[in-house]
This record gives structure tokens, sequence and C-alpha cells, in this order.
């Protein structure tokens, strides 16, 4: 019991740990924790809403421990096989690219609702009036921020940033570490899925699109009926009325696109974790 208690007393005297700690530990323990940490990170630190943000700040740090430390609790093992330096940062490397993976999954539904948004924000002359993303610290305009900010409302209503945990968790048992083996082809998956979101994404901007080309068709007419109106100065108060009055009367319509968004994320998510399982493995 004394030895016991003599660790955390010379650690708070500011000794490190004693001499024979790490040898005394199970072999392969640091190396399979090195492993569920590398995969943990690449999502933690990357996914929207989860890590990313302008400066790195301690409470990731925490994040990050916590998760692997509960993760690797529940299903992590000691590696048994001895690696050498190249083959286990080869493995590494396999755990970086799963976490990254399922990362990108959410980034790209961000895309696409990026690209509707900025679609309507183009249409309605928005995209002068622009403001720095604090997370990637990009230039976003307006109505894209805005719809952005109503998505991650709509995530987190949901869970949804339990989804993305218990799809590390789950991806663990389908891509056990410690092999080199990624179960499916998984840069093709992320090539459908970024067809799938762009598609969404255009979905999404539809309708209010639909508004908008109606006004640039009655600009054109008046413009060829009076040509007298200077149609620059009223195109641009048209637009950007039209555009405002269209978002406040295709508002109901915003819980359906949002709901669909959120339905391609879950499914991109199952379709990603089918992508790394590693079969007969």
């Amino acid at each position: 019991m004394s030895a016991v208690l003599s660790i955390p007393l010379a650690l708070s005297q500011g000794a490190g740990p004693p001499a024979g700690f790490f040898s005394s530990l199970p072999p392969g323990l640091i190396e399979g924790g090195a492993l569920f940490m590398t995969r943990c990170s690449a999502l933690l630190l990357t996914a929207p809403l989860l890590g990313t943000a302008a400066q790195f700040h301690g409470y990731k740090v925490a994040l990050v421990a916590s998760v692997t430390v509960a993760l690797f609790a529940a299903q992590g093992m000691p590696m048994i096989e001895t690696t050498s330096g190249v083959h286990f940062g080869v493995l590494l490397l396999r755990e970086l690219v799963l976490g990254l993976g399922l990362a990108f999954i959410l980034h790209l539904t961000i895309l696409g609702l990026r690209i509707g948004s900025e679609m309507v924000g183009n249409e309605m002359a928005f995209s002068m009036a622009s403001a720095v993303d604090p997370a990637s610290g990009e230039a976003l305009p307006v109505l894209s921020r805005m719809n952005e900010t109503l998505f991650f409302l709509a995530l987190l209503s949901v869970d949804g940033h339990q989804w993305l945990l218990r799809a590390l968790a789950e991806s663990f048992e389908r891509a056990p570490v410690g092999s080199l083996d990624f179960g499916g082809d998984l840069p093709a998956v992320l090539s459908h899925l970024f067809s799938e979101f762009f598609l969404a994404g255009i979905a999404f901007a539809a309708p209010v699109l639909v508004m908008l080309m109606m006004i640039s068709v009655l600009i054109g007419l008046i413009a060829r009926a009076v040509p007298q109106v200077n149609v620059l100065e009223m195109g641009f108060s048209l637009r950007v009325g039209g555009g405002l009055i269209a978002l406040c009367l295709l508002s109901p319509t915003l819980s359906t696109a949002m709901t669909s968004l959120l339905e391609h994320f879950m499914s991109g998510l199952e379709a990603g974790l089918d992508a790394m399982e590693v079969h007969g493995g």
C-alpha cells in the first residue's frame, strides 16, 4: 500500500515516473493505446462542431484523452505481435486515414450545404457581404453562415454529435487496430458521397433559386419594355428584396431540407463504416 501511495507523492514533488514503470506495463499496451489515440484524435480534432477552431485549446486534449481511454478500456487490447518502427508508422498512418475519413463525411455534408447557400447568395448579390468563419478562418457569405449555424443546431437537436462518437466506436469493431487492411474501397465511397451531398446541396437551394430565376426573367422583361429604367440599380434591389421574401415564404421547407441533409449524413456514416470493414479479420 505504501508503494502505491509513493508514486503520486513522487510525481507531486516534481519527480518523473519511477524506474521501471513503463517496463512493468503489459507488452504492447502503449503501442495499442497510441493507435487508438491516433484514430480518435484524427476524428475529434478535424470534424466540424467537435474539434475545428481557430486555436488549439486544452479542452481538445481532454476530449481526445477521455474518448481514447473510454474506447480503449471497452474494446482495446495490447498489440501481441512486435513490429518494427516502419511497420508501426504505417499502422499509425492507417489509423489517421480512417479517422479523417469519418470526419470528412461531416465535412462533405457541410460542403453540400455551403454550395446551395452560396448559389442563392450569389443570386441575391450577398457575396459582397462575407463574414470570417472562426472555425476555418475563411470568408463565408452571410447566407452560408446562417444556414450552417441552423444545420449545426439541427444536428445537436437530434444528438448528431453522438452519431460521430458511435461511428468512431463501431469503426474499431469493423476495422480493428493492428491491421493494414482497409476492408473496402474507401476512396470510391467518399467520391460517391461527394456527388450525393453535392446534389443534396442543390436540392436544398432549388426552391429559392427558382424564385430568383423568375425575378431575373422579370428584370429582363422590364428592361425590354422600359429601356429608360436603370436596370442595374433596379435589379439589385429586386434581387435582394425578392430573395429575402422567398426565404421567408419558403422557410417552412427548411425543416424538410435539414432533415434530408441529416439523413444523408447518417447514411454516409453507415456507408463509410461499411467501406472500412475488414472481412474475415
